[in-house]
């Protein structure tokens, strides 16, 4: 008789999986949070919206998150046993779903990820063809792909604080792509959100880190690279 297969006996030069939406996005949107935490996650809870919910269990996103926060690859041959891998790397995760949340992208996941007295929450969106968009991170509103370098500063909302950073970076040659800044209020902590062209200096990326009124700063390559 034969043997049955799965979803993720499909392998292909790019990812593993039926959909490239519900596998090679959802790794990549998992890989991009895990860079964002700054360490590799104790504890996920993982929840999809919209038709992820309805579909996650059946499409294989719920291996490839799991593989994602375990920084498999989207080609990774091992997606398939992510949760093997998950428990022999001690990673405890558990699943959520939302099926009707209307002002979010049909396919979204949240992911809230723990690492000794670290946290953080991150939103992403998964678009088609692998390419995704964070959303979210820790409430403030974010709009960066991860196919590109990128920084997140957290800084005193003061004046000239942008222009300044933006010219510390031109004088590494990097070019922003885009940049986005989110805050609670007036005065209060802002987020940059700073996509370049090309990665930063470690030298640039300290002094940023050495100003005294940057709180934290999160530095990601390209997370293809």
């Amino acid at each position: 008789m034969a043997e049955k297969s799965s979803v993720f006996d499909m392998i292909g030069p790019v990812m593993i999986g039926p959909s490239s939406s519900h596998t090679a996005g959802v790794v990549r949107i998992a890989r991009a949070a895990i860079r964002i935490l700054g360490a590799a996650p104790e504890e996920a809870v993982i929840t999809f919206y919209n038709s992820f919910a309805r579909t996650y269990e059946g499409h294989g996103s719920d291996r490839a998150i799991v593989a994602g926060l375990l920084d498999f690859k989207t080609d990774d041959k091992r997606i398939k046993e992510a949760f093997d891998y998950a428990r022999e790397h001690g990673l405890k995760y558990s699943f959520r779903s939302v099926g009707n949340a209307s002002t979010m992208h049909p396919n979204t996941i949240k992911l809230n990820l723990k690492a000794g007295d670290r946290e953080v929450e991150v939103i992403g969106q998964s678009r088609g063809g692998g390419v995704i968009q964070i959303v979210e991170v820790d409430g403030f509103t974010a709009s960066f792909s991860a196919n590109l370098h990128t920084l997140i500063i957290d800084a005193e909302d003061k004046k000239g604080s942008i222009a300044f950073i933006a010219s510390i970076l031109a004088h590494d040659d990097c070019n922003i792509a885009t940049m986005s800044v989110s805050r609670k209020g007036k005065h209060e902590r802002a987020r940059q959100f700073i996509e370049m062209d090309s990665g930063i200096k470690p030298i640039t990326l300290e002094y940023l880190k050495q100003l005294s009124w940057v709180q934290h700063v999160v530095y990601i390559p390209n997370i293809d690279l």
